[in-house]
């Protein structure tokens, strides 16, 4: 091994144990320090915000799997009008952060919102007694934003599921005279049972990790009771043991990735057939109703709260010029930018280290650094504050004594604690497609490079980097994005009167102020269509190529003239 690679490997140790610094804080907070707290958290707040976070969970997993299989059933299996439309829109609503959406329906639902004041002129009710509708801001309302803005997580893997499903098998429960409905319960749907408990898995995570809707709806889930055990109890011990309370939640819901994961092998065909499946054409009563249930998700999950914060971006046009605004857009795109280049060279290292030596311990270190993005927002910050603040202090000191200069808290103060959350929050976006893309080059190339004397580092630079530029571009992307959007964390870790693009949404909708938060929310959204549409262009991609490598192997094989021609 060269001393480059050694460094290397030493460095993506130290990477590694950085990333996981956090979880382990909380762990030790939780369990090291001023355990009478438990007594007192039992008593008064654990039992209330897990029942209501455990209804939560399972309330928003059965909308998310009903919307999203039977979407992912009817846009695969089914051909009907708009059918290629909705197999790309029905993406959209990934686009929209949940707290968003959740400020647009209280605008909508509420009181005083549009339907109610409507309903109020049309029917001549003076108050709210003279008439019942259902409260948006309870935890039905958190249940019914969440499940629109969430299910394309299921959308996706089971339409994935339902692609490569095998068309014999289908082709055999329709000989055997089994309709569509049993053809979907007894064979399709248990196919797919693997892939759809992961995208069930992926949504309960945003749930989990969300804090702007459950506080708008007053929904007083584990996150909402860390986030103010923390800012209005200051008490980071308390909140530290409720969000060790939420890392068994997030553990339990990483074992049931991992576990349908482990069976998929199992319920998954073998790939290799490449027949058409079957499917059925829709028309009448029963096309019109197959897209009335793709286009109610959309129209729920972004056209809606779309129009709504355009309409009130429109009456306060003036906010468009608030320099509020454009401060807090350059802050977020700063800090945006900065997370996502230390994301990509992080990233570099880990899934450079596992090529150069591909063990179970760089696989191990790989997925450890990747562990932040199932950890809420929350808790990572919980987990940054105390080391973090630590070592500022250390520092403080060690300046005053040594130089008699007072520095304050520079890591806290600076934005870098918050830098630190983003990039061990979404290193798992980056590393996941740089980690992809090194597999799809070919390891003659790094051997060649070698035998004319290249080093290490030098075929990163000069064979790999090269050829890695569109994926690298679309992971800096993704992890800009998924920055700009992150709300938890950059509430719990922003220095003093330090306001993002998020933090404003959050704070102007907290005082009801929804015209002001209109601009910020609306780019927010825009921005975040960018890597929906990519994702989108992607799926079509190979949608149309599955669907074209079917034809031909549906096509008659040639005659013997045929070929001679």
């Amino acid at each position: 091994m060269s001393k480059g690679e050694r460094v290397l490997a030493f460095g993506t140790l130290a990477l590694t144990a950085l990333a996981v610094l956090p979880v382990l804080t909380v762990l030790y907070l939780a369990t090291g320090l001023a355990g009478d707290n438990w007594q007192h958290l039992i008593e008064t707040v654990l039992p209330g915000a897990v029942w209501t976070t455990i209804l939560l969970l399972l309330g928003v997993g059965l909308l998310t799997l009903s919307v999203g299989v039977t979407t992912a059933w009817l846009v695969t299996m089914c051909r009907f009008p708009g059918q290629r439309f909705f197999d790309v829109a029905l993406l959209i609503p990934l686009a929209v952060p949940t707290y968003i959406i959740a400020f647009s329906y209280v605008e909508i639902l509420d009181y005083t919102g549009i339907v109610q004041s409507t309903l109020r002129d049309l029917f001549g009710f003076q108050t709210s007694r003279d008439y019942w509708f259902p409260e948006i801001r309870s935890l039905g309302g958190a249940i019914f934003v969440m499940g629109f803005v969430l299910y394309p997580y299921v959308y996706l893997t089971a339409r994935a599921s339902f692609l490569i499903q095998s068309a014999g098998t289908l082709d055999v429960s329709r000989t055997l005279g089994a309709g569509p409905l049993r053809l979907f319960f007894r064979v399709a749907l248990p196919l797919a049972r693997p892939a759809i408990a992961v995208g069930v898995t992926l949504a309960l995570m945003e749930t989990l990790n969300d804090i702007g809707a459950v506080t708008f709806f007053g929904v007083k889930t584990l996150t909402f009771s860390v986030y103010e055990t923390w800012l209005n109890r200051s008490s980071l011990t308390g909140a530290a043991q409720l969000a060790s309370v939420m890392l068994l939640i997030v553990f339990g819901l990483i074992w049931l990735e991992h576990y349908a994961r482990r069976r998929q092998r199992f319920y998954q065909s073998n790939g290799s057939e490449t027949r058409a499946l079957p499917s059925y054409t829709l028309v009448g009563t029963r096309a019109w109703l197959a897209i009335a249930a793709c286009a109610l998700p959309i129209l729920l999950g972004f056209v809606f709260p779309a129009l709504l914060l355009a309409s009130r971006a429109l009456r306060r046009t003036e906010e468009f010029f608030n320099p509020a605004l454009w401060q807090a857009a350059q802050n977020t795109i700063w800090l945006a930018v900065i997370a996502a280049v230390v994301s990509i060279g992080v990233s570099l290292a880990l899934a450079y280290n596992r090529r150069i030596s591909p063990t179970p311990l760089t696989s191990t270190l790989g997925r450890l650094a990747s562990i932040g993005y199932a950890v809420p927002g929350t808790i990572l910050a919980v987990g940054i504050l105390f080391p973090v603040a630590a070592l500022d202090n250390v520092v403080a000191n060690a300046m005053r004594d040594m130089f008699g200069v007072s520095t304050g808290l520079i890591l806290i103060g600076s934005g870098t604690a918050l830098v630190y959350a983003y990039v061990v929050r979404f290193l798992a976006v980056s590393y996941g497609q740089i980690d992809s893309g090194f597999g799809k080059i070919s390891p003659n190339l790094d051997m060649a490079s070698r035998t004319l004397g290249e080093n290490a580092l030098g075929t990163l630079r000069r064979i790999h980097m090269p050829l890695l530029k569109p994926v690298l571009s679309s992971a800096m992307l993704l992890a800009f994005v998924e920055v700009m959007k992150e709300l938890p964390a950059t509430l719990l870790l922003r220095p003093f009167n330090f306001e993002t693009l998020a933090t404003t949404v959050y704070n102007a909708a907290s005082r009801e102020a929804f015209e002001e938060a209109a601009f910020p929310a609306l780019f927010i959204v825009l921005v975040g269509i960018v890597p929906v549409a990519l994702l989108a262009r992607t799926t079509v991609k190979t949608f149309r190529q599955k669907q074209s490598t079917r034809s031909l192997a549906m096509a008659p094989p040639l005659t013997a003239e045929a070929e001679k021609a």
